[in-house]
């Protein structure tokens, strides 16, 4: 198997921080009742130096004239239309790769996630800094998220399944036993982007679990892993919605990565998305 080396951050002080901007990218589409919750979330974070760019799919003049009024008020926000060069959410993402600086560490959300306390991203900047002093440069910071059910408006999101990354023993060994990054809890590095920078075409609900088998051809990458809680997630995206075409994407995934392995990556898997459901809903501190 390939290698692919773990350093485990520490909880460290994050003064006399080094630079790891981090720059999240939110695909929107007609979302703009959703976003509060994001928006204040990270307006209430006490890392101040964060930027976000929102990738709009063809909104229409309300959607946009509540985008431009809050970039208007917050200049860390910005939005662009979706070039028609990218279509689909993961084409939407790949413009936000395309517009990531070279230092950027980036942060892929959906209009319906939002920041779990407001120290979560000097948790994670922190984390950075960790494993930076440890050893070689991270590639990647993989994180935690939770599920939330997204109930009626005068109600509160309910806590669901918790995601998160099993380590074992390497990247590619992990990958190939089941596990994958979230991608809304897994920052992705200069390092990581230098050797791939988009995600892969033919790919409509599964490009960033391919994104990161890919990553794992590299023996090199340096993956941080952190127990931090980074985001809450809303239960109920697309891909939740069409399991026969998120399943044939998976398993085509696995293929590229594994060959005639494929099959034990997909089992152990589902075993697990399984098995995570009967685990406490309770969300961490």
């Amino acid at each position: 198997m390939g290698n692919g080396s773990m350093a485990t951050a520490g909880e460290e002080s994050h003064e006399q921080a080094t630079p790891f901007p981090v720059h999240l990218i939110v695909p929107t589409r007609e979302s703009y009742r959703l976003l509060p919750r994001l928006v204040a979330s990270l307006q209430e974070q006490t890392l101040r130096d964060w930027t976000l760019t929102f990738i709009d799919g063809g909104s229409g003049p309300e959607h946009r004239a509540w985008l431009d009024a809050l970039c208007r008020q917050d200049k860390r926000f910005r939005w662009q239309s979706q070039s028609a060069d990218h279509p689909g959410i993961f084409g939407a993402m790949n413009q936000g790769f395309a517009l990531a600086a070279p230092a950027d560490w980036l942060l892929f959300w959906g209009s319906d996630d939002w920041a779990a306390a407001p120290e979560v991203l000097a948790r994670a900047k922190a984390s950075l800094e960790a494993c930076s002093r440890s050893g070689a440069a991270p590639d990647l910071l993989v994180c935690r998220g939770r599920y939330y059910s997204l109930q009626a408006s005068n109600s509160p999101p309910r806590p669901r399944r918790a995601t998160a990354f099993q380590w074992r023993h390497s990247y590619r060994r992990s990958l190939l036993l089941g596990s994958t990054p979230p991608h809304q809890a897994t920052l992705i590095g200069p390092g990581a982007r230098r050797r791939l920078d988009r995600y892969a075409p033919g790919f409509q609900l599964s490009a960033d679990l391919n994104y990161f088998l890919q990553l794992s051809v590299h023996p090199d990458l340096v993956v941080c892993r952190s127990e931090l809680e980074l985001v809450h997630m809303g239960d109920g995206g697309v891909s939740g919605q069409q399991t026969r075409r998120r399943l044939g994407e998976v398993r085509r995934a696995y293929r590229y990565a594994f060959g005639h392995l494929w099959i034990l990556p997909f089992l152990w898997r589902y075993g697990q998305k399984i098995l995570s459901r009967f685990a406490p809903s309770e969300a961490q501190p």
